[in-house]
């Protein structure tokens, strides 16, 4: 029952609805009162002989009537009750989406994507048929079954009532211990269901490795694993549902035998009539569905409370980062970066220390260094992905913690080292950031990324599919589409992180001519493996175990001895020895 105190926000905010379908309930529940009743004044008035045809058939009549009327409100409460639980599914789904959009790196580090795939469908989902099936068994048991016991206490017999409801509170304390074990099962069953969720979508992401790696029989072994678990539980979930339905009947059975053989003593005494007897054990039958209705929304609710706890665990994760209060001051702003030192959160030594640099409008940034030196840590912290632990960025004088993180990003286009594609047009990808682009304005941002002529090479140019992640192209046009992607913005920073690393090298000067050109006002950085991309850059940070180790422009660099100086002769040497396949043996001769 806490799910409907967790959910009381949305009962209030909803209440018109919520109590239009109360008031409906309570309606239906009183027309479902007279059949029985008339039932019992046919039998009186046939046994006695007082009832005419014109009467019978008037009765059966208003009978007919309040069926008819009972099946038109029924209709009219399940529009108001089911809409309201469905608006609910939306809302909840809106939120958890919100919450997921505005999380960064680290929050993902900690769930897998098929667990929060499982609590924004298959959790909505129960909390969802709780907030309708739930609120109706609740209302209409307690109103049906209050309903029933006044009628058989005050218009048939008090004493037979008591009689007959000797099992109930048996039969309550039974559905409340399984009730609670249900509980526990059930969140234990969705557990699981993520976990096939999260293998599913890895395998299914990752189908062109299994099958490089012959890896189909294997990965199919740990999915039927997995999924046996998952069935397994919720085996255990189905073992303790099972005893709500033999409980209930169990219950029915008995009340109907102490209601028949009470009743039946109190007929032989004359403290009932026949007729009387019969709308009794009428009235015990419309008390099995507010029963097996309890039952059936203490099963219900339950479910929906393990799931809700799931939803709420991450809706209720705060963001690491806190959003800032101040807006940006119109035009091009110069980026200050002093870092004194950054640490992951969970880890204790320094990713990044002594970091300085100064970035003014139309400037171009270049970042270089050996692998897990603290490129990539640099742009996220420019992004705001995290904070600083010492030291600050300051754009246009303001630190980035102050600024609002909506104004601060829409300053920025970023190009990442694993380009990622939706499942949609050529065209529709490279507008994602700005679906109100016209076609010409995408086309020019293709031909600045050189990749126009690819595209048109396609089956369908700018409409055609590209599949999921983009299965169609290659590593370098998705690199480029996504560099199309990001010019399209049109963004005062542009962050490259490695975004040429599978472009050949002429291909590679072609765009970054461009993007000189196409940024002439707009700062630039670009972190990249391959040197040459970075010879017309202003200022040159080498990185080392996270701090600077050598700075300053292409041809300064090339006469300083160090890391720069030797990876630039090491890839021409390389670059040389690739293009004169006779090289080799050149020089083993």
């Amino acid at each position: 029952m806490r799910l409907f105190a967790q959910l009381g926000w949305y009962f209030r905010r909803e209440w018109r609805r919520y109590l239009g379908s109360v008031v409906l309930l309570i309606v239906i529940a009183i027309l479902q009162l007279i059949p029985p009743k008339l039932v019992g004044v046919i039998v009186d008035g046939v046994t006695e002989h007082r009832a005419s045809n014109h009467m019978i058939m008037l009765w059966l009549g208003a009978m007919v009537l309040t069926a008819v009327l009972v099946y038109l409100l029924r209709y009219v409460w399940r529009v108001l009750l089911f809409g309201a639980s469905y608006q609910l599914a939306v809302e909840l789904r809106a939120r958890f989406y919100r919450l997921l959009s505005g999380q960064l790196p680290g929050f993902y580090l900690r769930h897998r994507t098929g667990d929060l795939m499982a609590r924004a469908t298959n959790d909505v989902d129960r909390v969802v048929f709780a907030a309708g099936e739930g609120v109706l068994t609740l209302v209409d048991s307690l109103v049906m079954g209050c309903s029933v016991l006044v009628v058989m206490s005050v218009q048939i017999s008090w004493q037979l009532t008591l009689l007959s409801l000797v099992p109930m509170p048996i039969m309550a304390l039974i559905v409340k211990h399984n009730g609670d074990e249900l509980h526990r099962r059930f969140k234990s069953a969705q557990a699981a269901f993520s976990s096939l969720n999260n293998q599913t979508q890895e395998s299914l992401t990752g189908i062109r490795m299994i099958k490089a790696f012959g890896l189909e029989d294997y990965q199919s072994d740990r999915f039927v694993q997995v999924a046996a678990d998952a069935g397994a539980k919720n085996m255990r979930v189905a073992r303790i549902d099972a005893r709500f339905d033999p409980t209930i009947y169990l219950t029915v059975g008995f009340s109907n035998l102490l209601a028949i053989g009470g009743g039946s003593w109190m007929v032989m005494r004359d403290l009932l009539t026949l007729g009387q007897l019969t709308s009794f054990i009428m009235y015990l039958g419309l008390m099995i569905w507010p029963m097996l209705a309890l039952a059936w929304m203490f099963n219900i609710v339950e479910r929906g409370s393990a799931a809700y706890s799931r939803i709420r665990q991450t809706l209720d994760e705060a963001p690491e980062i806190a959003d800032g209060v101040s807006a940006l001051p119109p035009g091009r702003g110069t980026l200050q970066v002093d870092i004194g030192s950054f640490t992951y959160p969970h880890t204790l030594q320094p990713t990044l220390t002594h970091i300085q640099l100064m970035l003014s409008p139309g400037k171009m940034l270049g970042i270089c260094g050996p692998t897990g030196a603290g490129k990539s840590t640099l742009l996220s912290l420019i992004q705001r992905h995290f904070d600083v632990t010492r030291g600050e960025i300051r754009f246009h004088g303001i630190p980035l913690p102050s600024v609002k993180l909506d104004e601060w990003r829409g300053r920025l286009a970023v190009v990442s080292q694993t380009p990622f594609l939706f499942s949609d047009t050529v065209a529709h990808n490279i507008a994602l950031g700005r679906p109100d682009a016209t076609r010409r304005q995408i086309e020019q941002a293709a031909e600045l990324a050189c990749v126009h002529d690819d595209i048109l090479r396609l089956p369908q140019g700018y409409e055609t599919q590209v599949g999921e992640r983009g299965v169609m192209l290659s590593g370098g046009q998705k690199q480029r589409l996504s560099i199309a992607r990001a010019l399209l913005l049109e963004a005062e920073i542009l962050l490259l992180d490695d975004a040429l690393s599978a472009v050949d090298g002429r291909t590679e000067h072609t765009i970054l001519r461009n993007l000189r050109q196409w940024g002439e006002d707009r700062t630039l950085i670009i972190i990249a493996h391959r040197l040459s991309a970075l010879h017309a850059a202003d200022d040159i940070l080498v990185l080392a175990h996270g701090t600077v180790t050598q700075r300053g422009q292409h041809r300064g660099l090339l006469q300083q001895p160090g890391w720069y100086r030797d990876m630039f002769r090491y890839q021409q040497l390389e670059e040389a020895l690739t293009a004169d396949p006779d090289a080799p043996e050149a020089a083993d001769a």
